[in-house]
């Protein structure tokens, strides 16, 4: 069974960052192939073996930065490990947002201004909701990254086409999958690979059933990613002595 690998980078780096700790080493040099094929039942899918393999990111930080340099170092690392790989590219893109100020420590709970006129230094202006309330609108700009799932999408769904898997997996909590992954269920098996600590969306679940059947589902936890790491060094890349 020739299974293809598609993984969206930075759901799956949040994902572990998350679970495992911001400061914490010994989980950013992760093997992600050896992760995905050691999840297979071999029962369900017997004889499987890697096929395929898209790394989808975006470029890390802007200019020449330490995160450019030792994302640019994992990336040469895994296609070391595993010639074969695939690494599309989508983007960082600057945004500015406008929305209602919620409490850092506590993103359900909106912040509502005092009785009090707000200071001339702060960057807010005062609104009321449709029941009243009284609330903070402000404005910040941030960097999203974008492409990435369009990217696994396209290259899981070119390979079916193609007749170059028999099944997929997919490492991504992301809902905008949903469509894409309906479409494979009805062609090859599928497997769909949580690498967060969050719930699998509804959008992404659906019937082991389903289709051609044969799909299976996992949440990884953090000592998939601790467990499964790439050599030290791979070939001529060194991981980084803080990873």
């Amino acid at each position: 069974m020739r299974v293809g690998l598609y993984v969206d980078g930075f759901n799956a780096y949040y994902g572990a960052r998350a679970m495992c700790g911001h400061n914490k080493p010994g989980w950013r040099w992760l093997d992600l192939p050896r992760l995905a094929m050691d999840l297979v039942n071999p029962t369900r899918w017997p004889d499987a073996e890697l096929a395929r393999f898209a790394y989808c990111t975006a470029p890390r930080g802007r200019g020449r930065s330490r995160k450019s340099a030792d994302q640019e170092n994992y990336i040469a690392a895994l296609k070391h490990a595993y010639p074969g790989a695939v690494v599309p590219l989508g983007s960082y893109v600057a945004r500015t947002k406008t929305g209602i100020l919620v409490n850092i420590d506590d993103p359900s709970s909106r912040v509502s201004p005092d009785a009090g006129p707000l200071p001339s230094w702060f960057p807010a202006h005062e609104t009321r909701q449709n029941q009243g309330r009284l609330e903070l609108l402000v404005s910040v700009s941030a960097f999203e990254e974008k492409g990435s799932d369009v990217n696994v999408a396209a290259h899981m769904l070119l390979d079916i086409l193609d007749d170059q898997i028999d099944a997929a997996i997919v490492i991504s909590n992301d809902s905008d999958l949903a469509f894409p992954l309906s479409a494979a269920r009805q062609r090859i098996p599928v497997g769909t690979v949580n690498p967060t600590g969050s719930s699998t969306p509804r959008a992404l679940q659906g019937d082991a059933s389903g289709g051609v059947g044969q799909h299976w589902w996992r949440r990884l936890a953090a000592p998939d990613f601790f467990a499964h790491q790439l050599p030290k060094p791979s070939g001529p890349h060194a991981c980084p002595s803080d990873w």
